[in-house]
């Protein structure tokens, strides 16, 4: 049996395959990945704008410990003042009692 009598002729199914080959073509073309230059040029890219935000990160980070350390430091000073004057006090209250024991 010829392709003849089904119906179809050599013709239209060298046709078709020269339309599939086509067809093919303009989707490979517009999917195809980038050439190297492209590619290098958006690699780059992407690095730089990482590095962008991991210096901003950093920076924001860095902030952060510095403000955090002065907090730190204040509180610090203010417990230490607080803990003298509790000490000084203690000192007074002591040489009152003294004192008053050696009154007696």
């Amino acid at each position: 049996m010829s392709n003849e009598e089904n119906g179809i002729s050599t013709g239209t199914v060298i046709l078709s395959f020269l339309a599939g080959a086509v067809v093919g073509a303009g989707v490979a073309l517009l999917v195809a990945p980038k050439t190297g230059e492209e590619l290098r040029a958006t690699i780059k890219d992407l690095a730089d704008d990482a590095v962008d935000k991991i210096k901003e990160y950093a920076s924001e980070a860095q902030d952060k410990i510095r403000s955090s350390y002065a907090e730190g430091k204040d509180m610090i000073m203010e417990k230490k003042s607080i803990l003298t004057s509790a000490i000084e006090a203690g000192k007074e209250a002591m040489e009152r009692e003294k004192e008053k024991y050696k009154e007696v």
